[in-house]
């Protein structure tokens, strides 16, 4: 059969018309995307027992099935996937016998505030699920105490760096960030599809370390989402370097083209890769496979014909010299005739802009891009690598504006 994209099946057809006997499920989920045309998606309770079945795997790793959890969706509520699809999926986990109490006060920063210190202590431990740059936020909230709620993340939509997790792991007061985070790979356009296992974490963590051992595994100066899938509810299919998927949702969808980059690793390829350098996972994991995403390439800016990465970026935000400074949200640019990439830089709540602090932070993101993009090391001239900074106070409307998902590419 030949893929199918929104193209040339889902907004080339009526909506009934792409359901199971034409009729339209029990609930529309929207999305934007990032053409900005909205689009329907639709769901049934089906679809999110099988999903469910990814929310299990991750509390699991938290040991949900003997702890009394908390799990705080901190993810946009509404038409958008991510929140109100969370929320039924873990009422599946507490029907089959999980002991999770969920409350959602969605990406309201001073609502997650008001009810965790009520409720927080009642409970074994915390599962924070949102996106990873509003996660940070709330932890970076000062006076919290966030080491007495044993917390846990889960986070999805965006790739994040190792030091990011390293970083937020150590605000929350997470002890082993393989069993206290994960990340989803989700989509709108059919739900979760795979998740990070403390194998995964284990693995991505080694290869954050060796960046020339990950571009050799994944072709890329990038360090991509690596989880783990089953192949028996989403089947996995790499084209030129993209992802399509077969999968059964309000909307079946079959060899659906989502346009990520991407690739997929079998396990015992994974296992055997990583013995060449002489590293053995010491975490036993699920035998399922990985799929590894690095989102869609219109995140990127060219300059010198170097392709450089907001993910390369991030890194240099984490490093601890400025990472106390900073949220870690940025915008990245390349004007023409440009004499460096333009970085404009959130400052973190209550800090302001001291004498240097700028060129703190080009040192700090110029190291980390000569460390993990050889392109931008050997193309770009030497005097045109340090990126030009500019420093933004925290939720400027402008660049950063409260509420909204960020681009890190304009």
């Amino acid at each position: 059969m030949p893929m199918t994209t929104k193209e040339n099946y889902t907004r080339r057809h009526p909506l009934a018309m792409l359901c199971r006997d034409g009729r339209i499920g029990d609930m529309i989920a929207v999305s934007s995307g990032s053409s900005g045309e909205p689009s329907f998606w639709v769901r049934s309770t089906a679809d999110e027992k099988v999903i469910a079945e990814r929310f299990a795997q991750v509390m699991d790793a938290f040991g949900a099935r003997e702890r009394r959890t908390l799990a705080v969706v901190c993810f946009s509520l509404g038409t958008w996937v991510g929140g109100l699809f969370t929320i039924a999926c873990l009422r599946h986990l507490a029907d089959e016998g999980f002991p999770i109490t969920v409350v959602a006060p969605g990406n309201n920063k001073g609502e997650i505030l008001r009810v965790l210190p009520e409720l927080a202590p009642q409970f074994d431990q915390v599962v924070l699920l949102g996106y990873p740059p509003f996660l940070k936020d709330v932890i970076d909230t000062q006076g919290v105490p966030w080491s007495s709620y044993t917390i846990k993340i889960v986070t999805a939509g965006e790739v994040f760096s190792e030091e990011w997790r390293a970083l937020v792991a150590a605000r929350a007061g997470i002890a082993d960030p393989l069993t206290g985070t994960a990340s989803l790979y989700g989509t709108a356009d059919a739900g979760v599809l795979g998740n990070e296992t403390p194998l995964s974490i284990e693995i991505r963590r080694f290869l954050a370390a060796h960046p020339e051992a990950a571009k050799e595994l994944f072709g890329a100066p990038r360090l991509p989402t690596l989880v783990q899938y089953d192949p028996e509810v989403r089947f996995f299919e790499e084209h030129a370097g993209t992802l399509l998927f077969t999968g059964d949702n309000g909307i079946p969808l079959i060899r659906y083209h989502i346009a990520d980059e991407g690739g997929l690793i079998s396990h015992k390829g994974m296992l055997g890769y990583l013995a060449r350098f002489g590293f053995r996972p010491s975490t036993e994991g699920p035998e399922l496979p990985f799929v590894y995403v690095f989102g869609r390439s219109l995140f990127v800016v060219s300059y010198y014909g170097a392709n450089v990465f907001p993910e390369n970026v991030t890194v240099g935000l984490e490093q601890p010299e400025v990472c106390d400074s900073v949220t870690g949200k940025f915008v990245l640019a390349a004007q023409e005739g440009a004499e460096g990439l333009e970085l404009t830089v959130e400052l973190a709540a209550g800090v302001t802009a001291t004498e240097g602090l700028a060129d703190q932070v080009s040192a700090s993101v110029l190291a980390a891009l000569r460390r993990l993009n050889s392109e931008f090391a050997h193309y770009v001239p030497a005097d045109r690598q340090p990126p030009r900074v500019a420093l933004r106070p925290y939720g400027d409307p402008t660049h950063f504006p409260p509420g909204v998902k960020h681009r890190y590419v304009r």
